[in-house]
């Protein structure tokens, strides 16, 4: 399923950036810029998430995978917060970012298995908002 959905996400990543490409000649190169940017960053969100689910599943072998797949997830989240200032773009960063710190919260009492079920749909409303 996660092959799914990394196929999904990668195929948007790629329509969007031939999109911008073609609308590159008609608007301000800024503009268009930041959506690449946007585009790129929520593709490295897609593989971050892709690591989080792998590293719940192998939660028992090394229990740390989980928290350096969080911080990463953070880490783009912050590049995307500091590039836009699209109202859609930021909302769906703050609810990633919402869904991160749930499912830290949820590692750091204990439970080995959390929910990763939001981080993933937000990642995937983060990437369609990037790419519209």
């Amino acid at each position: 399923m996660a092959a799914r959905h990394r196929r999904r996400t990668v195929t948007a990543v790629l329509a969007a950036v031939a999109v911008l490409a073609a609308v590159g000649a008609s608007s301000g190169c800024d503009a268009v810029n930041k959506a690449i940017d946007c585009v790129q960053t929520a593709d490295a969100i897609a593989d971050s998430v892709t690591d989080l689910q792998q590293a719940v599943e192998n939660a028992a072998n090394d229990p740390t995978q989980a928290g350096a797949s969080l911080d990463s997830i953070e880490r783009n989240l912050d590049k995307i917060g500091d590039k836009t200032d699209n109202v859609d773009v930021n909302k769906a960063v703050d609810d990633l970012r919402k869904a991160v710190g749930n499912v830290r919260d949820a590692v750091e009492n204990g439970d080995k298995t959390p929910d990763v079920g939001p981080v993933t749909d937000a990642a995937g409303e983060l990437t369609k908002v990037c790419t519209s």
